[in-house]
């Protein structure tokens, strides 16, 4: 059995757990020896934190804790190219490859991509490139790299925030997945601060410990406005759950961390956003049959619109594809199954307003975010086929991967000519469909 099949099937393992809450996980001793000297040492770029051709040691420590706690990112794009350098190149391959080269060809000299403003855009353009698995090109490009490390370490405030003025909480986690990612010692006091930073960003407004409001236990920008929103709320989870491997190390997986979300509270915040009757009480969640499962952006609005009962003039909030993922991306983070009553209802929505023609309820408006969310979502929650609208099976990994192969660009970048959300930036929509493809080739 080579690597890759080793590989593939303890991701397999993972799927299996269905996310849920699991008993204390084994030490790394009860993997074989066997299976431990499997795993592959690939080369990667030499820098603080890691030797000479050495592994990436977050990537490197594929053991049962880290496969019920990390549940996307390298590891799956690991398992997904493990192979024989040897053989020959897939299609998905090569436009991982080409839109990798597009990244690092596009880089700011000073280390930073797109805005000197957002260190989230840099980030998010490392942890792709991290996925994507292009060891030649990150050799080519180390310094590269490594200065884009270099001016995300630069924007780290005292108080444990990570940014440049604007969107901090954004910025914030979007910088702690890189961090984490890097797996450099120097980073490690920049980690424990921004998780730090960020559980204390939690929403809880009224009575302080008790969930009163609609946006507690939801995270927000910390800058734009005071309330909680599922978009900030995704980036904050992830970002925990990301450095949380990242600080552990193999002898001790059940090691105490300094700072920590309020996991219960973050299910709160999902039932006040989720379109599911009888799990919450927020008044402007819709109660139509189209609606019910999907998603909203925050308690208080979608940007999908409205719909107002002709009868009772009660105003409802409509449910919409990306944030729809989004919630079902959160639901796994907080170790929330697919056999669970909310995740199958999500799912359930997906399913019959699947499509890759647009992202429904916003028609082109973030639709690379939302193939970037569906990828993560459906690999997250161990989906393997959706139900579509006429109860027939869809395959969306292979129809996923056909559609963003499609939309490559002659340069190696994808763009989305509607611009809201910024995914009028190649960088930052090329970082999203590399996350994506990535996840599409793993079973």
């Amino acid at each position: 059995m080579d690597n890759s099949t080793v590989l593939l099937n303890l991701f397999s393992l993972m799927m299996s757990i269905r996310l849920q809450h699991v008993p204390r996980p084994p030490q790394l001793s009860s993997f074989s020896m066997q299976n431990q000297t499997r795993l592959p040492r690939l080369p990667l770029p030499a820098g603080e934190g890691r030797g000479e051709g050495e592994r990436n040691w977050f990537l490197q420590r594929l053991q049962p804790s880290a496969l019920a706690s990390l549940l996307l990112f390298t590891p799956l794009a690991q398992a997904a190219f493990a192979e024989d350098t040897k053989s020959t190149p897939t299609e998905t391959r090569k436009a991982i490859e080409r839109g990798a080269r597009f990244l690092y060809e596009n880089q700011n000299p000073a280390g930073w991509w797109s805005s000197s403003e957002l260190p989230a855009l840099t980030a998010l353009a490392l942890v792709a490139l991290e996925m994507a698995e292009v060891a030649k090109l990150d050799a080519k490009y180390g310094s590269e790299r490594r200065r884009a490390l270099d001016f995300i370490a630069g924007s780290a405030k005292p108080d444990g925030s990570i940014h440049r003025g604007q969107l901090v909480n954004y910025n914030t986690a979007c910088s702690l997945m890189a961090l984490s990612l890097a797996d450099e010692p120097r980073f490690r006091p920049l980690i424990v601060k921004a998780r730090a930073y960020i559980a204390a960003s939690q929403i809880d407004l009224g009575q302080k410990g008790k969930l009163d409001n609609f946006h507690d236990g939801g995270v927000g920008y910390n800058s734009k406005y005071d309330h909680s929103d599922m978009n900030n709320t995704l980036m904050a989870v992830e970002a925990m759950r990301m450095s949380e491997l990242a600080l552990r190390r193999p002898d001790k997986p059940d090691q105490p961390l300094e700072s920590d979300l309020d996991w219960k509270a973050l299910e709160h915040f999902l039932a006040s956003c989720q379109n599911l009757p009888g799990r919450s009480n927020n008044p402007s969640l819709s109660g139509s049959a189209e609606d019910r499962g999907g998603f909203i952006y925050h308690p208080g609005e979608s940007k999908a619109g409205e719909v107002v009962d002709e009868q009772t003039r009660r105003v409802a909030l409509r449910s919409y594809g990306s944030i729809s993922y989004a919630g079902m991306i959160s639901f796994a983070y907080a170790r929330v199954g697919r056999d669970d009553e909310r995740v199958k209802a999500v799912v359930d929505w997906l399913g019959r307003n699947y499509t890759l023609e647009e992202n429904p309820g916003m028609g082109s408006e973030g639709v690379y975010y939302y193939y970037h969310l569906m990828a993560k979502a459906l690999k997250a929650q161990g989906v393997a086929t959706l139900e579509g609208p006429e109860e027939n099976k869809i395959e969306w990994r292979a129809e996923l991967k056909t559609k963003l192969l499609s939309l490559q660009k002659p340069d190696g970048s994808w763009q989305n000519p509607t611009k809201r959300w910024m995914e009028g930036d190649p960088n930052l929509t090329t970082a999203y469909v590399l996350v994506a493809l990535v996840l599409t080739e793993s079973e």
